[in-house]
This record gives structure tokens, sequence and C-alpha cells, in this order.
């Protein structure tokens, strides 16, 4: 028997494998003052600014990489402004203005105008709105009415929690920091008096009490003095190991004695030219700020404005006097008031009409004349007496333009049932009107020690992004900013097979793995799910010896049999667990006790060294690091915690399994909100899955726009879902018994089409892995039809492994994620956005339209970017900017090769990828056709090499492979597939050709 040592190294805690920290080099560099700015491409500039003078060179945890070739720009300061042009864009900055904010800092790029950074600063007497500012750990919620704002702070509920407010006294003295907070009963289940510590300028905190509120609905304030000299200051109210936190912060603001908490709002301006947010506004009256309707722009809107409610932005940098439009993105569905027409507001007075539209998630536009001042003037929307019974969006100055996210992402979809719309998504790096801005302020050094305190100096470390519709031109510049996605081993990109069912070795070895031999299925990875556990089912730190005797024989046996393995954990110890005292001596007695649960805090070495210890004694390939009921995190400042925990994970296996992009300390299991430091380091090391969704034709279809959605937003690549859905919906008995408490339960199952349609898109996904909550979800389990086709399509998944792995490669040097949304091939088209929802591209050249409505046989609605697509199955040609509504059994579904693209895949069906070397391959070629494929393959990315293949016409050549690595391939047969014009096939073969030989292939 073939031996393998266990895959479990242990974390190194100090001395991690860091990149060399990045150093500006004084070519690409422009200092103004206190103000710095790196050109690093044609559409990329680091905008820096240190009120100390202190710039920061060294790496950060998102930013590991700022040596970019220096591109060709021109600096030159004009009319008191600092004017940086590059080939793509122009920055302007106004010398001497102070930190970057609306009216100080420009960004013109691919014909738009706009204000990348937003910077408000509280002036004593104003109110301060708490999710306006700096926050470590924690997100904005609204989930409990009263609050002011679009929202509240929530939670304060782990060690170094803070928000940090930017506040001016207008004049020396005695202040009063006074904060509004709620105070219910907490998460650790108390309803009590709690403390935070507040601190001003960095300086020693002192402990402030907030006396419990009624509920989470009663906000009441609290208060301390502090003596300030004139001038800007850094509030900090943050949860020290000291306090008790569990509370909710709505707002504070700096007040002068005997001065009333205040109702009006600071905010930044909105600058003449761009587009500005409404809900970044005073808002007056009734009004309120939401967030229900999709398709707004920012965080939300103003919503269904009435009589007495206003809107106002101050209107800065107007050229000169005069009448200009200003553009109002709107909804008008039917009000409160039960009608659904045409409304009136008033924009500075004026009256406007406004037409209805269909709904309240459709937006539309509408402009009116106004006059303005020069210089800078408020500009306010009313509604008259009877109301408006609007929802306002955005507010644009003399521009049309609107900041309207492309793609988006999420911590998860738990709890996702597909029968309300698709998911609400957070928006990462793409926009429609082509810029972004990536605050890395908040982020701490690479090597995840946090930046150093700089007292009531302004400090602020943007990177401004200006690629117009170049979008694939943004993904290269995140990723070589921040890192590419992880490329994960071959095998990953193969088949798995995950279910939460109790499964023993034997289970695997007698009965799981030969009936996926029996039945011709293949299978790559073998999840083993949390009931492998002893002592506790849930959080358990052994393997049950009843269960899996010999846990490094069974190891073993898997990779004897071609496979890989992944252990299912959950991050917390119970007290009467047999490594409890281990751990918390390890831990050095600072595990924290939670209900009947221990928890870890992951920025703490010790603790970090005890959670990492306890997985030793388990041998596994790597590990599905599961989260839900626990609370263990990270105190560590400028780290998103998930990001923290799953880095550790990649050093311990082959790469991390997890949700990403925040943490259950900062939103629970499902993670609604992005945390401030953001998703952009995540994707190095993590394989994202996206949790525990309902089995629906809904979330099937939402899958499909999903994928491509969060890897655009984020650059991340590898995104796993569950193949068939985790949470049964239809009560199905499926073939399987097994018991619950005593009680003997079966199994459920999809109803056969949707199964079959389910394994359908898996195959085209980033990883496809078969998954449910005691469900079926295997072929031989379903009727003959769905059997036939899961067990196709599973197949030509396995098939499509060096192709797959191949644009893997890609994502990885480039940023461009596996799955992309027809846009980001074909930005001129207006169809590419509209059906980003339906249909995908796999690289560059693979269109897939899955089908979503049941039935054994399907129409689906396709549309077909520029260019010459060929179906897969059928060999039916469609030509370019057209619609065809394409019909497909279950034995088919809508696949398209581009003309001129190049589809690699293993020539006859294997078992897996790991023991099967792709020595016979195929490629699917248009006749006639001109384009190119990289092959590339590794050995444990160790050693690797690259195959370009070729066509020209009615010749494909196989070049030599560029690298290489023994004992993989010396030999390889290749078979050419032509798909005709006439919708025919024609198959030529070149048998036994070395992998160092130039192979040409007439055709």
């Amino acid at each position: 028997m073939r031996k393998r040592s266990t895959v479990i190294p242990l974390l190194a805690l100090v001395a991690l494998g860091l990149p060399t920290p990045a150093t500006a080099r004084p070519d690409d560099t422009v200092v103004s003052g206190q103000a710095r700015f790196q050109v690093l491409s044609p559409t990329l500039v680091r905008t820096e600014y240190a009120g100390d003078g202190r710039f920061e060179n060294a790496s950060t945890y998102n930013v590991v990489n700022r040596s970019f070739p220096t591109p060709a720009y021109t600096s030159r300061v004009t009319d008191g402004w600092l004017v940086i042009t590059t080939s793509a864009l122009t920055l302007r900055y106004r010398v001497g203005s102070g930190p970057f904010r609306a009216d100080n800092l420009e960004l013109k790029a691919a014909g738009t105008t706009a204000s990348p950074w937003r910077r408000v600063v509280c002036a004593t007497g104003q109110l301060c709105e708490a999710e306006d500012q700096a926050r470590e750990g924690m997100l904005v919620a609204a989930d409990h009415p009263g609050h002011t704002g679009p929202g509240f702070v929530a939670g304060f509920s782990y060690t170094n929690n803070d928000v940090t407010a930017t506040v001016r006294a207008t004049s020396a003295g005695r202040h009063r920091v006074v904060v509004r907070y709620a105070n219910g009963n907490g998460g650790d289940g108390r309803h009590e008096d709690r403390t935070l510590s507040l601190s001003v300028d960095g300086k020693a905190p002192r402990q402030i009490t907030l006396p419990r509120t009624a509920d989470w609905r009663d906000w009441r304030t609290a208060e301390a003095e502090v003596d300030l000299p004139a001038g800007e200051h850094r509030v900090t109210l943050r949860k020290t190991a000291a306090d008790s936190g569990n509370v909710n912060v709505d707002s504070l603001a700096l007040l002068t004695a005997g001065q009333p908490y205040p109702g009006t709002r600071a905010t930044d301006d909105c600058r003449f030219g761009t587009s500005c947010e409404a809900e970044t506004a005073q808002v007056g009256g009734a009004a309120k700020i939401a967030d229900e309707h999709v398709g707004y722009a920012g965080t939300g809107f103003v919503s269904e404005l009435v009589g007495g409610t206003r809107v106002s932005h101050r209107v800065t940098s107007v050229p000169a006097a005069g009448t200009y439009p200003v553009v109002l993105r709107y909804a008008n569905g039917r009000g409160g008031d039960g009608k659904h027409e045409p409304r009136t507001v008033l924009v500075n007075g004026q009256p406007h009409t406004v037409p209805t539209t269909a709904d309240w998630a459709t937006w539309a536009t509408t402009t009116v004349q106004v006059p303005l001042p020069a210089g800078t003037s408020d500009l306010t929307i009313t509604c008259p007496d009877a109301g408006c019974h609007v929802n306002l969006d955005t507010i644009g100055v003399n521009t049309s333009t609107q900041h309207l996210a492309l793609g988006g992402y999420r911590r998860s979809l738990d709890g996702y049932t597909g029968n309300n719309g698709a998911p609400r998504t957070f928006p990462g790096l793409l926009y429609r009107d082509g810029w972004f801005m990536l605050d890395d302020t908040p982020s701490a050094l690479r090597t995840g020690n946090p930046r150093a305190d700089r007292g009531a100096q302004p400090y602020q470390d943007g990177y401004v992004f200006g690629y117009g519709q170049n979008y694939k031109t943004a993904l290269g510049d995140l990723a070589a900013l921040t890192g590419g996605p992880k490329l994960l081993p071959s095998w990953a990109y193969g088949v798995w097979y995950s279910e939460y069912i109790d499964r023993t070795a034997a289970d695997f070895r007698d009965k799981i793995v030969p009936d996926f031999r029996k039945h011709g299925v293949p299978l790559d990875v073998l999840v083993v799910d949390t009931d492998f556990k002893g002592h506790n089912l849930w959080n358990g730190w052994q393997m049950d010896q009843a269960k899996f005797p010999d846990p490094q024989g069974f190891l073993e046996w898997a990779h004897d049999q071609g496979l890989h393995s992944t252990l299912n954990i959950h991050p917390s110890i119970r007290g009467d667990d047999p490594d409890f005292a281990r751990a918390q001596a390890t831990a050095k007695g600072k595990l924290t006790k939670s209900g009947d649960n221990y928890l870890f805090d992951w920025g703490d070495p010790d603790q970090l060294r005890a959670y990492v210890e306890l997985h030793r004694k388990m041998p596994t390939d790597f590990w599905w690091l599961d989260w839900c009921c626990d609370g263990s995190g990270s105190s560590r400042r400028g780290v998103t915690p998930d990001t923290w925990i799953n880095e550790q994970y990649s050093k311990m296996g082959s790469f991390a399994f997890s949700r990403g992009f925040g943490s259950l300390q900062a939103g629970g299991y499902s993670g609604g909100g992005p945390l401030q430091t953001g998703p952009w380091a995540e994707k190095r090391t993590t394989l994202h899955f996206t949790g525990d969704t309902s089995s629906t034709w809904g979330t099937l279809k939402a899958t499909i726009g999903y994928t491509s959605a969060e890897g655009v937003a984020t650059g991340m690549s590898n995104i796993s879902h569950d193949i068939g859905g985790h949470n049964d919906t239809t009560g199905l008995p499926g073939s399987e018994q097994y018991l619950d408490n005593g009680q003997l339960r079966y199994t459920t199952k999809l109803p056969d089409d949707m199964y079959a349609r389910w394994v359908q898109l898996g195959a085209f996904q980033p990883i496809t892995r078969l998954h449910s909550n005691h469900g079926d979800r295997l072929p031989w389990q379903y009727g003959p039809a769905a059997q036939a086709s899961a067990t196709k399509f599973l197949n030509l998944r396995e098939r499509l492994v060096p192709y797959l792995h191949s644009l893997a490669e890609q994502a990885n040097r480039t940023g461009v994620p596996m799955v992309r949304p027809p846009y980001l091939e074909h930005p001129g088209s207006a169809e590419a956005y509209a059906t980003a929802d339906s249909q995908f591209l796999l690289g560059p050249d693979l269109l897939v339209a899955p089908v979503t409505t049941p039935g054994e046989t399907a129409e689906t609605r396709v549309w077909f970017p520029p260019g010459q697509w060929t179906d897969y199955f059928t060999g039916q040609v469609h030509q370019g900017n057209s619609w065809a509504t394409v019909t497909s059994g279950l034995d088919t579904m809508p696949v398209f090769l581009r003309s001129g693209g190049l589809l690699v895949e293993r020539t006859n069906n294997v078992t897996n990828d790991a023991q099967n070397p792709s020595d016979e391959l195929t490629v699917h070629v248009t006749a006639g056709a001109k384009g190119e494929f990289t092959l590339y393959e590794d050995d444990d990315r160790k050693l690797s090499s690259r195959t370009r293949i070729v066509q020209n016409g009615d010749k494909v050549t196989v070049h030599p492979a560029k690298g290489w690595f023994p004992g993989k391939v010396s030999k390889r047969d290749w078979t050419v597939v032509v798909h005709e014009a006439d919708g025919t096939t024609r198959t030529v073969r070149a048998m036994a050709k070395s992998a160092h030989q130039k192979v040409v292939i007439h055709i």
C-alpha cells in the first residue's frame, strides 16, 4: 500500500511566510504637502494623506504588492490644483486643502466625474452617525426601530470592537461626548448595565457605563466630559478586555455644557458634476433610509417622501452662477395613500412632476433644471403637504451618470429559499460607471499587527480605480495589488461527495466509494461531516474510534483510492471535552465560557496555538471550517476575522474551505453585511463555501448569477455551492434510513428533474460539491433519466478538469475569475448586463445557460454574444448578437463553444484526477476558426508546465510544453473534434506524441 504522510503541518504562529514589504519608488510618486499619490497603473492610483507626514510604505494585510511597472503619466499644478493624468484617468487634488473629501479630490475617468473619498467630520453640536465613521469588527444594522440615519452599529460583542468618530471642536474647553445607545438583553443572555471604553486621540481610555434600557428599541444617552483644544480629534468607543460590551450605538455628539442632543446630521459635500447618494444627505422630517428594494445605488435610499420631509445636500464647486440639470433617480410605485400616479416633488422650491415606475423595485431618472449660484449652496428636495410618495436614490448635479454596482458579495447564502428574488449582496470592485475606491485605511499591516496610532492627526490610505469598461483590467489591478485567487490542486476541481449524515470509515470504504465505481461516477473528494467526532458531535476534537478506528489508516486508504478528504470543524470546545484542559493550559487560561462552550480568540497567539493544536490528532488533507452556532473570533484589529483564521487553515492543509468576508461576531450565521476591512485578502487562501440554502428552483436560479457576481466584486474565483441545496423543501422520501435521537428516519430527495438540472449547473461551476442535509444526492438514488443525466454530467465534469485547472491558474495570474458574467467579455452589449443572472461564461469561450424550470424537457431563452456559437451537445450553430430559445431534455443543457475558442478535456472518462494523468486529451474547435488556449498543468503546484494549443483555420498546432515535471506525462494522444457549420462533427487523432514535441494536426 502506498503511504502518504498526513497533510497537517503545525502553524508557525510568529514566523509567517510573508511577502517582502512593498516600497514606493520615486518615479511613481507625487507628494503634495501631507498628501502622497502613487501611480501604480494607468487605471490605479494610491491616494494617501498623513497629517503627521509619516507615509506608510509597508505592505498591509490587504495590499501585499505595490511593485507595479511604472506607467506613463504627467503631473502639474494648475490654479492651485495638483493634476495627475494617465492614459485612463485624471486625478485632481486642491493643494494644501487637508485630508481627502468630496470637494478637494476629483476623479475623471471614461467620461465620469467622481469624488472617490467621503469624509464626515462632526463639528460641535452636530449629530455624528456611528455608521458614517470608522468601525472595527462590527456591522451596521437597522432591525430595531427608533434609530436615526441608515441604522446603528451593532454588538460591541468582541474585544477591540470599536467605532472611531472624527469630530471638530469649534472652540477650546470642556466638552461632553454624548452617546446614543440601546442596551437590551444581550447575546450573552444578560440584561444589565454595560461598559465601553472611551479614548480621545489615542490616549489612555476610561470606562463609561451605559445603563440598561427597556429593550433594543429603547434609545437613551450617556455621556462623559473631556477637555479639548479647538480643532479635529478622534473619539473612540471600544470594547476592551475589561468591558462587557454587548450594546448598540446609534450615534454620538460632541457638545458643550447645556447643549441639547442634536438632530442635524454631519455630512460630506456633494460635488458639482457628480451623482450623490440621497441616504448620505441631510434627511429631515418623517423620511427614513431603507434598503428593502433591490437595484439602488450606494447603501440604500430615502423611502416614500411625505409632507414635511426634506433631503438636502450641500453642493460645492459650482463653476459659475447658472441653471443646471439636476437628475433624480427614483422609484414611484403604489404609495402609502393607495395611489399609483405621477407625483410632484419640489427641488429648491421648484415643482417637478415625477412619472410612475412599474413598482418599487424599478428605478428611473428624471431631470429638472435648477438655478444655482457659483461656489457652494444647498440643494433641497421637499414635498407638498400632500406628500410625494416616491423613493429617492441619488441626486446628480449636472450629470446623469449613476454609480451602480456590478456584481456583489455576501458572507454566505444561509437560509436563502429562492422565493423572494435574488439574495441581497454588497458592492465590491466593479461599477457600471467605471470607478471604485478601495479604502485600505482600516487594514492592519501584512504581519497582522495594527498600524501605528497617529493621535489626533488624520490619516487616509485608499486606492482609486478608474477603469471605465475595462473590467478585466480592474480585476488584474486588484489581483496584482491584493493577491490573486488561490490556485487549488487539480483534484479540487473534480467531483466532491458531501452529505450531512452520520458516516463511518466502513461506510465510505465498503459502500459509498464502491458504489461510485460500480455506477461509473467519478469521485475526487470525500467530505466527512460533523458526526465523525467523539465526545460531542458538534464541537468534539477527537475522531470517534467506533466510527473511525484508524484515522490515519482511513486517510491512507482514501489516498490509495485516488481521493482526498476533509473534516468538518466547529470552532469551540466544551468544558468536559477530554482535550479541554490541555487547550486551556496552552491558551494560558484565556479561553472564555459561553453557555456550555469555551471560545477562542484567534487574535491572541496563545489561544490560536491552542486551537491549532486541537487539530493535530485528526488526519486530513484540508479542513472545512463550518462555523454556525459558536462564537469564536478574533480580536486582531485591522484584519477581517474570517480572513485571519482562513489564512491559518491554509497553512494547515491545501487551502481553507469556509465561509468568508466577515465573522460570526459581526452579523451571525449568514453574516448579512460587510466589514470595513473588506473581502480583498480572502481570495488568497480560501475556497468560499456559500452556506446552507433551500432546495428550490428559485435557489438554483439565483446560484447562476451569484457565482459570477461574487467573482467580479471581490476577485474570488473558488466558490462552492451546495449542489442540490442543503435544506429539503419537498418531503419526498429518499433511499436511506438513519437514527435521529433514537427515531428512525428516511433521507429526503429532490424531484428528478430538479436534481438533474442542479447537477448540470454544478458541472460548470468552479467547484462541484454534491451536498445536502440528510438528502439523496447520488445519481443512482434517482430514476433512470435523472440517473443517466447526472452520471453523464459528472463524468463530463471530470473530463473538464484540465480545462478548469487551466482557467483557475489564469484567475490566479490575471484576477479574472473562472465563472464570468457576460459583460466581463462583452462590456459594450446591453444584453450582457441584462442576462448576467441567467447565463455565464466559463472562461472566455464557453457559454452556459442552465435550465431553471421543471419538466423533463425545458425551453431556455439564450442571448448569444458577438461571434458564432456552437451547441456543445447538438452541434447547432447560432450567430452572435441574437436570441434563441433552446430546447433541452434531461440529457442536454444549453452549453455553447465560441468560434475561435478551444475546449480541452480528457478523451476518456476516468474515476478520479489524482490517479489518472491526462495522457489522452481532446480539443474541441470550430471549423475554419482562429484561436488558442494554454493548458496549465502542475505537480501539487511545485513544478508546472504550459502547453500552447493554436488553431489556424484547418490546422491545430500543439507547441512543446514550457517547463515540465517528470513522472506525469511523457507521451500524449491528441484528438481534435471539429464542429462544422452544418452541425456535424468530425474527429482527427494524433497518437502517442511526445509531450516535448511539436504536434501539427491537419483538420
